[in-house]
């Protein structure tokens, strides 16, 4: 019996009134840079009135999801700062894009990256500016996003990268958005399955949180149409156990939607502390890691109605919800009512340099800082992988004949003998072990403690296995 590296849980306290607000700021903050990348060609903070010159010619991007990752996102931070954790942030419905670009400015990292994006009011328009726009950045999480492991656009591979990532991390948390529309794709349906191949001992921990706002870009999503029974059914049968969140939905208080999400938070990452202090054993039951069930409304914080047509809690929030502010009377009207209700001039000051930074993560290495995605050089840059070079690859066709994975046979085991536990591998489904994987034999497969072993003995697994 062995006992699990020391999981980061620093002290903990229930969130104060003054740290709601807190988070409220910056929510709101990250809100508005979001609503900004979308819509504002110039004039960023509103120091004017709004006028349709302000808007860009050519409208593009994807509210919808982005205030939830933006709630989300200021709630890790907390975690991070009280608990010391060591965390990624992984966007399942990537084309929430301005909501990590907005927090990755607000955390510095932004600008820390692109010197030319100030923090200053020039470099906020520049920031809207280049935003779906020629010459600029994606509307997804792209690989330029810092932080950014997962594009989210091609949608279903959200868990498959996050556990990829805590795999061999026993200290990583990857906190996971999965959007409702995603969790209908075959990838990830799939992929909740992933639970099953992580050790507690060697392994970090996925935290998943399926956003339930509703609807996909012109349909309602299943998930969120399902009773609640049924969903719990379902996550728990997954191996999982969900803990529910509502908010947005009528008058309530933000702040208090803010101090009732803080506890929810907490009693998780609580959760799984005691599973990563918990002995492994042979005879320790397996896990039911906790998730989250996060059910706000498409497009939280937009206009209620535009046209007289339901817009917030709608499939009309999923894009642009005032698509023609630049060509009509009435949409622009609508984005004078919605951009400032963010109060842009308490959050920036007369500089555009953001007033209060206290949630973000301070002395701690923000979520797009982490090792395991930090691409530049530098302290948070990545070990080298040390993997050998291609040359000397090239499949011999009298020795190979219809053997295209016989080189990567051949190459892999160079990396393998000299560090044997640094380099798992995955396998096509097809692939039978001996064939992609010899050299990891001695290795065993990778599985869960708790699955019935192979009865015929035609494959050597362990909880501890190499190849998958």
């Amino acid at each position: 019996m062995s006992v699990a590296p020391s999981w980061p849980n620093g002290q903990s306290h229930p969130i104060t009134d003054e740290e709601a607000r807190q988070i409220d700021a910056w929510w709101r903050a990250a809100n508005y840079l979001s609503v900004g990348q979308i819509y504002l060609l110039d004039n960023p903070l509103l120091r004017e009135p709004l006028t349709r010159d302000h808007v860009k010619p050519r409208l593009l991007g994807h509210w919808g999801t982005t205030p939830g990752l933006n709630f989300l996102y200021a709630h890790m931070n907390r975690a991070i700062k009280q608990r010391g954790v060591e965390a990624i942030y992984i966007t399942g419905p990537g084309h929430g894009g301005p909501g990590l670009v907005a927090n990755t400015y607000l955390e510095h990292t932004y600008t820390e990256t692109y010197p030319n994006i100030t923090e200053d009011t020039d470099g906020i328009q520049k920031l809207f500016k280049q935003f779906s726009f020629p010459g600029g950045i994606p509307s997804h999480v792209a690989p330029e996003t810092p932080g950014s492991i997962h594009e989210g656009g091609e949608l279903g591979y959200a868990l498959s990268h996050a556990f990829g990532a805590v795999f061999d991390n026993p200290k990583l948390l990857a906190f996971t958005v999965v959007g409702d529309g995603e969790a209908e794709t075959g990838p990830l349906a799939t992929s909740w399955h992933s639970n099953k191949f992580t050790n507690t001992e060697t392994d970090g921990v996925v935290l998943p949180v399926l956003h339930l706002n509703g609807y996909k870009i012109a349909n309602p999503t299943v998930l969120a149409r399902i009773p609640d029974e049924e969903l719990e059914a379902l996550m728990r049968g997954y191996g999982y156990k969900p803990h529910f969140f509502v908010g947005g939905f009528d008058d309530e208080d933000i702040i208090e939607v803010h101090k009732r999400f803080a506890v929810i938070l907490d009693e998780v990452l609580d959760e799984i502390a005691e599973i990563k202090s918990r002995p492994e054993g042979k005879d320790e039951p397996r896990p039911q890691w906790p998730m989250i069930v996060f059910r706000t409304p498409k497009g939280w914080t937009c206009p209620k109605e535009i046209d007289g047509k339901r817009t917030e809690d709608s499939w009309r929030s999923h894009q642009v919800p005032l698509a023609s502010a630049r060509d009509t009377d009435a949409h622009p009207r609508g984005a004078k009512n919605w951009l400032p209700g963010y109060r842009p001039a308490e959050l920036f000051d007369d500089d555009g340099r953001l007033r209060d930074r206290r949630v973000g993560t301070g002395g701690h290495p923000p979520h797009e800082c982490h090792p395991v995605i930090e691409r530049r050089p530098g302290p948070h840059g990545p070990d080298p992988a040390g993997l050998p070079g291609l040359r000397g690859g090239r499949p011999d066709p009298g020795r190979h004949r219809d053997r295209a994975h016989a080189p990567p046979r051949d190459l892999v085991p160079r990396r393998h003998q000299a560090e044997p536990e640094q380099l798992p591998h995955v396998r096509p489904g097809r692939a039978r072990l001996e064939q992609v994987a010899g050299h990891l034999r001695g290795h065993g497969q990778a599985v869960e403690r708790h699955l019935p072993a192979d009865r015929r003995g035609r494959l050597r697994l362990a909880p501890h296995g190499r190849a998958s």
